[in-house]
Formats: C-alpha cells, structure tokens, sequence
C-alpha cells in the first residue's frame, strides 16, 4: 500500500514543462525515429474528417506524431517531437516545433483543428485548452480525445507520459470553460483490453524497445487499422461508463 501511495503521489506532483517534455519526447523521440508515417486514410476518424474539409479551409493539428488524422496537404502541423516533424516535412507537410500550451498562431486562425491524445500528457490542460479554443475560429469545429476514469489506470499510462484520466463530467465542464460545445462522441482508441496484454506491451517497450517498435509500426498498427471499428458518432455526450478513451467533435460557441 505505501509503494501504491509513493507511485500515485508522484504521478499527481506538479511539474514544470520542461520535466513533462523531457518525459514525453523520452517515450515518442524513440517511436517516431523507428516509425513510418500512417496516411490519415487508413484510420477510422478519416470519414469524419473528410466529411469537414472545405475548399480554401485553414486546418491545425497538433501534436500527430506520425499519426495525422488530417491531410497532409493543407494542414499546419505542430509537434514536439523533432523526428516526427522532420518525417512530416519529408512528405511535404507544413510542419514545425511546438507545444499544445504555447501555439504559434494567432487568434482564431483556423476552421478545423485537431488534438488528439494530447491534453492528457499536459500538466496544465486548462492552459492546453486555451490554446486550443483561442486559434479556432468562431464557429469551428475542433476534434479531441481523451482517456476516461481515473480507476482506469494503468502502466501504459505511465510509460506514455499521461498526468491524468479524466471524469467524464470533469471534461464536459473544462471544455465548457473555453467556450466549446461538444456535438458529437464516440469509442476512440486501440489499447488492447486484456491487461496481461497490455502488461506485455509495456514491458516489451522497456526492455526491447527497438523490436517492440519494429512490431508495433510493421505488425500491429496495420493490423489494428485493417480491424478497426467504424467510428460511429453520437449526438452531444455518449454514455462513457464503459468506455476507455473518448473522441469529441466540439464546436466553438464562446471566446474563451
């Protein structure tokens, strides 16, 4: 029970940015060095988004790693992560180095923007959401997921650098904050539900960390993404009791 104490109580201390950011890049540097780039088609948020875009659309995502769910073409992106941005630049892609808290644009610039599996790895989200809200212009749609109930804790929360899991009313009220109004929700993400699974993924990524990736980016994610789900969207707030990770379309109704 002390161990269980110390662990809880250190994944709950404040840290700086720079300590966060030292813990983030630590996990993805590694992933995307060793990575492909995924082309936004072959996920399951695709035909949602494809259903948004717009001729002369200005479209933001941040922090996709080499995971964008927005087009390449056309879309700014900003990440943290030196080797992710170098690949999306490689592949002709408006990229540059950045974070979630401080985003180099100004106010409402952007007609679409997407943050997914990012607030979550941020000390302060409210500032994260801010930033988010105060790029997107009025009106516009912007795209987020995150990962729900603290009970649902796990290693591989750890290991991926996130500060917390979110209570679904908790989210509802921070959005709410910075003017933004979910429309839509769904069942997001691909983490496996058996925890020895699980278990072995994150001991894979400690201790062979070089094949885990080589796995995860040849074997796992094509496979994932051949046997997704159809990204089935519900009006306003789904019922979450059950659901592990949520993905948002909200609309941008206040100033934040």
């Amino acid at each position: 029970m002390a161990m269980l104490a110390k662990v809880a109580a250190e994944r709950t201390r404040p840290r700086t940015d720079e300590e966060l950011l030292r813990v983030n890049l630590g996990f993805y540097d590694p992933l995307w060095r060793q990575s492909r780039l995924a082309a936004p088609e072959s996920f399951n948020t695709w035909p949602l988004v494809r259903s948004l875009l717009a001729p002369s659309q200005s479209r933001l995502e941040v922090a996709p790693g080499l995971r964008p769910r927005l087009p390449l073409q056309g879309t700014c992106f900003v990440d943290a992560s030196l080797p992710a941005v170098t690949k999306l630049r490689e592949r002709g892609a408006s990229a540059q180095i950045g974070t979630v808290s401080r985003l180099p644009f100004g106010d409402g610039e952007f007609d679409l923007v997407a943050a997914l599996d990012i607030v979550e790895h941020v000390d302060d989200d409210d500032a994260a959401l801010y930033e988010l809200a105060r790029v997107a212009a009025p009106s516009s749609t912007l795209l987020i997921s995150a990962p729900l109930h603290a009970s649902r804790w796990s290693k591989f929360d750890d290991l991926v650098g996130h500060r917390r899991r979110y209570e679904p009313e908790e989210l509802l009220s921070k959005l709410a904050r910075h003017g933004l109004t979910v429309t839509g929700s769904a069942v997001y993400g691909m983490q496996p539900r058996s925890s020895l699974l699980l278990d072995f993924a994150v001991w894979a990524l400690i201790h062979r960390p070089r094949r885990a990736i080589w796995w995860y980016d040849r074997v796992i994610l094509r496979l994932g993404a051949l046997f997704q789900k159809k990204l089935r969207l519900t009006a306003g707030m789904m019922d979450v009791t059950q659901v592990d990770e949520v993905f948002l379309a909200c609309r941008k109704t206040a100033r934040p």
